[in-house]
């Protein structure tokens, strides 16, 4: 008699429909597993419709995995007080608007298609192209993506699910890597967190072993080969890229709340992976086509970027985040949707590198913004800021971010004469934002949007995070380089806006010179390199331990009450002002609420009790 496996609906319903919506796209449709087989363009597509996966919610950053989710953070404010992260962050949210259930599905529906190509090695075995040579090229690079793309899911579902089960076991996801058929039921069970991490490392290797290093057309000398290799297949997984994610899965896994007892070995191993990226980068990325210079500012309207360690596809056009950003009264057509809190705005220094808080700072609290870090100018919108034209051009905005009066509800009132379109904090966001783009011109000029998904900054964070905790002195070199000098890169290459960052001469930093001391100052950087980019949320979680979580993650955040007392004009600033406080009820997300229902052998997240 057969034996069934138990399986819950939503889980694997919609990894079986995943094959169905890729079989769809296709001319006359229902294909059946032995066509599949028999179609190497059928076979590419499986591959070919995960990465559709990646960029299907995550080609702009506003959405649930990039600034809203900053919303949820000590970094921003959501304007609209229905929004399911702000309902998060002030423990409003109900079963039914669980903001994480889409992207549960999601990873299992690629992670399911990863396995279908990569069982049997039945994918490798397909021949995609007639020429032994090319055919080697084109089998290797799809099955390298297919255990970097399931690496990739795999990472997501432990970033985002991963946490202390109500049974205080420290748990993953539950790691699927069959391909189950309409008559399988399955019940699954969580593996541990270190599974999961052993699994993700794994796959990563894997990958890397089929992948080349990196999809440049420099490092294929023949022309002709550069129809299956190069550059061609930028922002597809490459040999780096799988070293990043080892960085990535390696540094969350040594932080704190999942390292209790500080195994260097993992900081070590972050540290290294991290190293591998930025010396491919800074030495051989640096000499070949579209080179890499660590000085150049980042361009986030470059989808070729050489920042970019893996990147969405871009959008063609795209207005998205302008209108999201600015509020309304610049043409009437924006929403400012999220505002920076005072938090963030302290947390730049002032242009000498000193934080506001030291009295070497020359910080002016009646002038709050003037002669700070220019990273600050190229983030943020403040009270008088002008959104220049190109940054360089004429004004086509002036921010008037006072309170028409002292309640906090009229924010803005001067910005624009609807006020649900405002930020709520008295700040808005210029990171992301086209400055070209100009609504009240006649033809309004557009521009390219994809979301940046590992960046060099991103490893030169990783890296001088856990080479501190190796050495135990930001002045002590690991793998060629000292903590020091990594964070010194960030700090002094160009702004977002192509100006001068901080002066070489840093006697801030320079004055960093014990392990705590550092850590401190790069958990800073890191929250002004990486704010809006959704990656905060997470990092707040990983830093903190069950004894003190509540008190780094439920705390009030602020703005500004900003007074106009004259025409000239002159202003008075209070930058206490209570917008929100966060009461979230567990350092972790919840497992969907259906999942766990579908399932008896899911063990929910500890804080998460109603939701079992």
């Amino acid at each position: 008699m057969k034996t069934k496996k138990i399986i819950g609906i939503s889980i694997m319903v919609v990894l079986l429909m995943s094959c169905q919506k890729f079989l769809d796209t296709y001319p006359n449709g229902n294909y059946d597993d032995k066509l599949l087989w028999e179609n190497q363009q059928l076979v590419q597509g499986l591959v070919g419709w995960c990465y559709d996966q990646v960029n299907s919610n995550v080609r702009n950053y506003n959405d649930n995995e990039g600034a809203y989710l900053d919303g949820a953070t000590d970094d921003g404010v959501l304007t609209n007080s229905t929004h399911v992260m702000r309902r998060y962050a002030l423990n409003a949210m109900p079963t039914s608007l669980d903001p994480f259930q889409t992207y549960w599905d999601r990873n299992y529906k690629a992670i399911r298609n990863c396995n279908l190509f990569l069982k049997d090695r039945r994918g490798y075995n397909t021949k995609f192209v007639f020429n032994t040579k090319w055919n080697d090229m084109v089998r290797n690079r799809l099955q390298g993506e297919a255990f970097a793309l399931r690496a990739w899911f795999e990472l997501d579902l432990l970033q985002k699910f991963g946490g202390k089960g109500l049974n205080g076991q420290m748990l993953g996801f539950p790691i699927v890597k069959e391909v189950y058929g309409t008559e399988d039921v399955v019940n699954l069970a969580r593996n541990t967190y270190d599974e999961c991490v052993a699994q993700i490392l794994a796959d990563c290797d894997s990958a890397y072993k089929y992948l080349p290093i990196a999809h440049r057309d420099y490092l294929v000398p023949l022309a002709a080969d550069r129809v299956y290799a190069g550059g061609k297949y930028w922002g597809r997984f490459d040999g780096i890229s799988s070293r990043a994610m080892k960085a990535m899965v390696y540094l969350t896994w040594a932080s704190p709340r999942f390292n209790p007892g500080n195994v260097k070995a993992r900081w070590d191993s972050a540290a290294s992976n991290a190293m591998k990226v930025i010396n491919f980068k800074m030495t051989v990325d640096a000499v070949g086509g579209n080179s890499f210079n660590p000085t150049s500012g980042v361009v986030w309207t470059n989808p070729n970027s050489p920042e970019i360690v893996m990147t969405t596809r871009y959008n063609t056009g795209n207005t998205s985040m302008e209108r999201m950003f600015y509020p309304g009264g610049f043409g009437g057509s924006s929403n400012g949707e999220l505002g920076a809190t005072q938090e963030l705005v302290n947390s730049f220094p002032m242009a000498n590198g000193y934080p506001i808080t030291d009295p070497l700072s020359l910080y002016n609290p009646a002038n709050p913004y003037a002669g700070r870090d220019p990273r600050f100018y190229s983030i943020i919108f403040h009270n008088q800021a002008q959104a220049k034209l190109n940054n360089t051009g004429a004004v086509m905005y002036t921010f008037g971010n006072w309170n028409a009066g002292l309640n906090p509800t009229d924010i803005g009132a001067d910005a624009a004469g609807s006020k649900p379109t405002n930020s709520r904090t008295n700040y808005h966001i210029k990171k992301y934002v086209f400055m070209g783009w100009n609504p009240t011109a006649s033809s309004p000029a557009t521009t390219t949007h994809s979301k940046f998904l590992i960046r060099w900054s991103h490893m030169i964070l990783t890296f001088a995070e856990a080479a501190n905790h190796v050495t135990q002195n930001p002045n002590t070199a690991l793998y060629g380089m000292t903590p020091k000098a990594a964070i010194k890169l960030l700090r002094v290459r160009k702004t977002y806006d192509n100006t001068n960052g901080l002066p070489a001469t840093d006697p801030f930093l320079d004055a960093q010179t014990t392990e705590a001391a550092f850590d401190a100052l790069v958990k800073n950087e890191r929250r002004i390199e990486t704010c809006f980019e959704g990656i905060r949320f997470y990092d707040l979680r990983r830093w903190t331990t069950d004894a003190n979580w509540k008190s780094v993650i439920n705390l009030p955040v602020h703005g500004a009450n900003i007074t106009k007392s004259s025409a000239t004009p002159t202003f008075t600033y209070d930058l206490n002002l209570e917008v929100e406080k966060r009461d979230f009820q567990s350092p972790y997300n919840p497992i969907p609420f259906n999942e766990i229902m579908r399932m008896s052998n899911l063990v929910q997240n500890e804080g998460w009790q109603s939701w079992k």
